[in-house]
């Protein structure tokens, strides 16, 4: 499937030539940084899908891998975390992956009752912080800049239409929760949060065409 320029970072395994393409809405995956389940199936692909389609992998130059950003509406502060997440994106794309699996390692702190004596100002500070631990400082001043509010009433951040491109791409698919797997371009039930090594191994030499 297709990525628009700005948004080439969230390829996140694989090559661009590669002739399948696995999506998740955070491999297309599509993923909520405030779903445990997404955390989990995050850490499968890092652990298990990453080394069979990247460099040297089985499946190498044969899979790429794209993480679509889905943010669930009943996560209160999920907007925040996906917010970002596209702005160390734009500062820093080799960053982008490093900073996913930061944010589902650390996702407790945005669950409704830590977030909920926090302000918006305040969780924003607090996801430049972690990002800090990733990305350059001058990338963080960037980054900083990102999040800040336009000066229209309602004008959103800097990466507002990044969040937009994301959340309607989900809609034209017909996605309705997180994790939920495309494989070159269909929904894929068979995908699970529980798949480990033996699961992605048995699903790729199923759906991969020599």
């Amino acid at each position: 499937m297709a990525l628009q320029p700005s948004l080439r970072f969230l390829q996140v395994a694989g090559e661009s030539s590669s002739p399948h393409t696995l999506e998740a809405s955070a491999s297309a995956l599509f993923l909520d940084y405030v779903c445990p389940f997404s955390a989990k199936i995050a850490r499968s692909v890092e652990h298990h899908l990453k080394p069979m389609v990247g460099s040297g992998g089985k499946y190498d130059g044969k899979v790429r891998v794209i993480v679509r950003l889905h943010p669930q509406p009943w996560h209160g502060s999920s907007t925040y975390t996906h917010e970002a997440a596209l702005a160390v994106g734009r500062v820093d794309p080799s960053a982008f992956w490093k900073y996913t699996l930061a944010l589902f390692e650390t996702q407790t702190d945005y669950f409704d009752r830590p977030a909920s004596t926090m302000t918006p100002l305040q969780i924003r500070e607090k996801l430049v912080e972690l990002a800090s631990h990733h990305i350059s400082k001058s990338d963080v001043g960037k980054m900083v800049e990102l999040l800040k509010l336009k000066s229209t009433p309602n004008g959103g951040i800097g990466v507002t239409d990044d969040l937009k491109y994301n959340i309607k791409y989900s809609r034209a698919n017909s996605i309705h929760v997180s994790p939920t797997a495309l494989w070159d371009g269909l929904v894929s039930g068979e995908v699970s949060s529980s798949f480990g090594e033996k699961e992605w191994a048995a699903f790729l030499e199923q759906k991969v065409i020599s």
